[in-house]
This record gives C-alpha cells, sequence and structure tokens, in this order.
C-alpha cells in the first residue's frame, strides 16, 4: 500500500480526495487540516507521497513545501488553481522539489472533481514512484543535519552511490551540420529540469528548440516567462504560426499541439487544436511527426526527458531509424522514467546521457 498524506484546509477537499484514493484500493490515506499539522505528522505517518494545498491560511503550500524538502524528502503532488498567480506558484513549487501538480476544479468541486479523479490518481502513483534528485536542498538539509549531534555523522557519510542503466552514453564530440530544429518532449518534472537544459546554452546557439511540455493551457505562457528570465536564450510560447528563428525556444501552448509548416521555403512553427485521440498535450509524439513532414530527417534532433506514460518514443524511434539524432535522459537523473525509458526500450536513442550532460551533447553536435 502506498502511503498518502492529504494536506488541504477544506474539509470538502479533504473528503473528496480521501475518497478518491481510498476507492483506488492501493493508497493508505492520511489527512492534515493545515501546514503546521502535515510537519507534526511527516515523521509519524512517513508517507510515500503527499498532495498539498497551495492555498492554506497560516503557513502556506509554498512554505509547508519548503520545510518538507529539507527536513524530509517526500514526493510531492502541488494543488493549485488555474491562475495565473496559481501557475506562478506552482512553478515555483516545482523549482522547490515538487514532482508534480494537478489543477484544482474553478466550479463546482464535488461535481467536477469526478473529471480530474483518474489523471490525480496517476499522477499521485507516479510521484509515489518518483525520484527526488539528490541535489534537492542538498545545502539546506546538510545544513540543517549538521545542527543535530545525532545526524552530524550521517551528513557527512558518503552517498551511496545511484545505479544507472547500462546503455550508450558519453559526449559525442562529431558536430552535425544541416540541423532546422531540436525537438523536446518533457513532462513530469519538467520545468527545472528544462531549467538545467537551457540554462548552459549561449544565445547564438545556431538551432531553434521546440518543446512539448505537457501542461494546462495557464501554465504555459507562465512558463515560457519564467525561463526567458533564466537562460541567455528568447524563449517564446508558440501561438500563430511564427518562423523558426535560431537562438529561440519555442514552448508549446498548453491543451494544444505542434505544428510545423514551410512557407514560401521559410519553416514555421504554430500551435493548433489537440489531438483528441492523444492522452498529452503537447504531444510529443505529433510534434515529431509534423516535423517530419516539414523537414528531411537527418535535419532534426530529438531530445526525450523526464516523464510518466510514453509520449514521444514511438515517433523519436521512428526518427532515428530514418537517420534522425535522437538522445534520452538516463534514469538516474529522470524523475520520472516512462518516457525516456520507453524510448531507450524501443532502441530509439542514440545517446542515453544524465540531464546535466544534454546541454552539453546539444553544444557539442553545433560545434560543426
Amino acid at each position: 500500500m502506498t502511503k498518502l498524506l492529504i494536506v488541504d484546509d477544506s474539509p470538502l477537499m479533504r473528503r473528496l480526495l480521501t475518497d478518491i484514493f481510498s476507492a483506488a484500493g492501493d493508497f493508505e490515506v492520511a489527512v492534515a487540516r493545515s501546514a503546521d499539522e502535515a510537519l507534526r505528522k511527516l515523521a509519524d505517518a512517513a508517507p510515500d507521497v503527499i498532495t498539498l494545498d497551495v492555498h492554506m491560511p497560516g503557513m502556506d503550500g509554498l512554505a509547508c513545501l519548503d520545510r518538507i524538502m529539507i527536513e524530509r524528502p517526500t514526493p510531492v503532488v502541488m494543488v493549485s488553481s488555474l491562475t495565473d498567480e496559481g501557475a506562478e506558484e506552482t512553478l515555483e513549487a516545482l523549482a522547490l522539489g515538487a514532482v508534480d501538480f494537478v489543477p484544482k476544479p474553478r466550479g463546482a468541486i464535488s461535481l467536477e472533481i469526478e473529471e480530474i479523479a483518474a489523471g490525480l490518481v496517476a499522477k499521485v502513483r507516479a510521484a509515489a514512484a518518483a525520484r527526488i534528485p539528490r541535489s534537492t536542498r542538498l545545502t539546506e538539509r546538510v545544513r540543517r543535519r549538521a545542527r543535530s549531534p545525532i545526524a552530524r555523522v550521517s551528513a557527512t557519510s558518503p552517498a551511496k552511490p545511484v545505479s544507472r542503466r547500462p546503455g550508450k552514453a558519453g559526449i559525442d564530440t562529431a558536430g552535425l551540420s544541416g540541423i532546422e530544429a531540436v525537438l523536446v518532449g518533457v513532462s513530469t518534472g519538467g520545468p527545472p529540469a528544462l531549467d538545467r537544459l537551457l540554462r548552459p546554452i549561449p544565445a547564438d546557439y545556431p538551432w531553434p528548440i521546440v518543446i512539448a511540455q505537457h501542461m494546462p493551457a495557464a501554465f504555459t505562457g507562465p512558463l515560457s516567462r519564467r525561463l526567458d528570465r533564466t537562460c541567455a536564450l528568447v524563449v517564446v510560447e508558440i501561438g500563430q504560426a511564427v518562423p523558426l528563428e535560431a537562438g529561440t525556444v519555442y514552448i508549446g501552448r498548453g491543451d494544444a499541439d505542434i505544428l510545423f509548416s514551410r512557407r514560401g521555403g521559410v519553416p514555421h512553427v504554430m500551435a493548433a487544436p489537440s489531438d483528441t485521440t492523444r492522452l498529452w498535450h503537447p504531444s510529443a509524439d505529433r510534434m515529431v511527426e509534423s516535423a517530419r513532414s516539414a523537414f528531411a530527417p537527418e535535419a532534426l534532433i530529438g531530445v526525450l526527458m523526464t516523464g510518466m506514460g510514453n509520449d514521444g518514443a514511438a515517433a523519436m524511434s521512428a526518427l532515428r531509424r530514418d537517420g534522425g539524432h535522437v538522445l534520452a535522459q538516463d534514469e538516474a537523473s529522470s524523475v520520472v522514467w516512462g518516457m525516456p525509458g520507453a524510448l531507450v526500450a524501443a532502441d530509439g536513442a542514440d545517446l542515453v546521457l544524465p540531464l546535466d550532460e544534454l546541454a552539453s551533447q546539444l553544444l557539442a553536435w553545433a560545434q560543426s
């Protein structure tokens, strides 16, 4: 059984969430009415995963998350509102160490909660199995432990080595020419992973980067603005058709898909209504399939990163078979190794690399 701690100040939300997870059959549910109560229950309840409301009286969800990640790092799924403010708070929560988030219903909660129940349970199950990176809040954790005489020894003990899946690895230093686009698919754990992918890449990077990050529409605009502030590249959300430009990152609009075309010989990218036959949006599979209709496969680089499910694995595997170039994030550095794991299982990646080496590989390939 997965031990779940539900943290919400609303009695109605606590009851509805308790009913949903109890009915799922594989959760042992505990509840907390406030952040302070949640922190007190961390040691006693020893949860495997936590759902945490962002807005609570007293200590709010962000402050509570901050304490959790320092005192007892645990996978956390945030419950946030579908507003601009809620999006910014959610992105901050992901930067602080939350694994994922679910949007809170905007209408009658008791009626709309059933619409998100299946997705909520799937996300919490995935989060329970997620890896919290060793580097998350490491400095603060060590400082806190160093203040405890009991914990001082463990704080300075060498870390247990992280096992890594065998496979192709190491930087390929041979440059590539004729590349027209880098296509990135990512989901659970994506925003902080994208920050680490994009930060090392300079403003004069010669190729456009197009990203399908699974997210609702209310969140992709704030995500693009946040990344634009933190990296040297220009980062924009995809809307109407615009020409692809070097040194620019294009974030797919949430709840839509990404399509490519050529207009007067110039490659363009645009947002399109989502394909309802696909589970996730923006769809990484549809993005890659569309790119292959506009570009030669050898002119494309695919990168599949952390995320639940298998979106992107089939299309990127086909891209590699036809002469494209494909990278997969490795298991040890992925929060959830669903998408890149499916790609590796299909032998669809040229290289399987830790998160911090993906940018190095993209830079090495650009040195032609």
